[in-house]
Parts: C-alpha cells; structure tokens; sequence
C-alpha cells in the first residue's frame, strides 16, 4: 500500500490546507503588517527604543538580565520540544505494537499503520521545525549578549542611537525566531488533531490559524503594545 491510497479525500484535503497554512502563515503575517498592527512588528519597534537605552546606560547589567531570562526561556523550550520528539519518534518507530495499541482506542481515527505513521511523522516534524528554530534563536541571543557587553562607554548620542540600531537587527531576528518555535507548537498541536480524523484535523489547522491571527492583532496585548510603539514613535524613540 502506498502513501497516496492510505488516504481518504478528506485526509488529503485537510493535509494540503495544513501544508498550505502552515508554510505561509508567516509571509503572510508580514504582508498583512504592513497595513495593520501586529505584535510582532510593533515589538520590532519597542526591542529598538530598547537597544537604543540600553547604548546609552552606563550600568548594562539590566539589559543582561532581560535578555538571559529570553534565553533561558528558549533553552526551556528547545528542552521541551526535544522531549516531546523523542516520544513521538518513540510512537513511530514503535512498530506494528504501537498501531495495534493506538487501533485499540475509539476515539482515534487511523485506518492502516501507514496512515498512523504519516500522522506521526507530520506531528514530529512540525515539533523539529520549532526546535531548529529554538536553536537558532539560543545562538543569536548569545550574539546579541555579546552584543551588550561590547557596547561602549561614550557620551556621544548618535553613536548611541546608531549602535543601539545596529543591536536591534541582531535582538529582532533572534526574537523572531523565538516566536517562531513557540508558534510550532500550535501547528504541531493541529498536526495531533489528524489522529482523530480529518475533519477534526482541519478544524484544529484552522482554529490555530485563527488565534494566532487573534492574539498577533485583537489581543489585550496587542493593542497595548500598538499604542505603546505609537509613543515611541512620537517621541523619537
């Protein structure tokens, strides 16, 4: 049996509109920036007003601090999701015992082994995506530390703001990264979903779509965020 006859209409339905999303969710959410507020753009905004104070404070041992706790939070993260592979990997690669076991229970909806393993497999990869990305975000935010530490002592306020700048686009992305993993979860949640069937499969895909996009512009968060960068902006900052 191959891959494409273990699926029914609705299993290759749900799976493409998954594919879909969760590959473009993020070029989208640029796009739809651009015209509309959105917490990961105006954080872009408040992480520059940030490295800009933090180029001209004397003490940065503050700033360290902020930035060590992101980092240990990423670490926590990467841990977790690395945790969470390896019993998932452990499912998939449990054999016909693990498909016998999961058959047993009512509520999950796998027709064949090779169903039941494709639905792991997309589970686990949506969970590796999210720990490459927690990954890569521990090493920029090493940067970025590093970053701090070698920031001068002056007095001068454009070598200030222009270093302070320059510390942003290397804080923004590792940040950005971050989101990245934690949003992983979602998709990887949404991916879980297939195990009790297509429809319910579909449905997780696009309830995570819509809360993510609810959080990133409706949120209590993030309107408080889109008038504190409006300040910002006015003042300067």
């Amino acid at each position: 049996m191959n891959f494409l006859s273990a699926l029914s209409t609705a299993d290759v339905v749900a799976f493409v509109i998954f594919a879909i999303i969760w590959l473009a969710y993020e070029p989208l959410l640029r796009v739809l920036a651009r015209d509309n507020g959105m917490i990961n753009t105006d954080m872009t905004v408040v992480r520059g007003a940030w490295m800009r104070t933090m180029a001209g404070r004397e003490n940065k041992f503050m700033d360290g601090q902020l930035l060590g706790h992101t980092l240990n939070s990423a670490s926590f993260f990467a841990s977790s999701n690395l945790i969470l592979i390896a019993g998932a990997a452990g499912v998939l690669f449990g054999g016909e015992g693990a498909f016998r076991s999961a058959s047993s229970l009512m509520v999950l909806k796998t027709s064949s082994r090779l169903l039941f393993e494709a639905q792991i497999a997309l589970m686990v990869l949506a969970l590796a995506r999210g720990l490459l990305d927690f990954i890569w975000a521990i090493r920029q935010m090493n940067y970025c530390l590093a970053v701090i530490g070698a920031t001068p002592t002056t007095d001068d306020k454009d070598f200030q703001r222009q270093y302070g700048s320059l510390a942003a686009q290397v804080l923004n992305p590792a940040l950005s990264s971050f989101n990245r993993g934690v949003r992983g979860y979602y998709f990887a949640l949404a991916a879980a979903a297939w195990l009790f069937g297509p429809a319910a499969f579909l449905t997780a895909t696009l309830a995570a779509v819509a809360l993510l996009f609810s959080r990133q512009r409706h949120s209590p968060t993030a309107r408080a965020i889109r008038e504190l960068r409006g300040v910002l902006e006015k003042r300067g900052d």
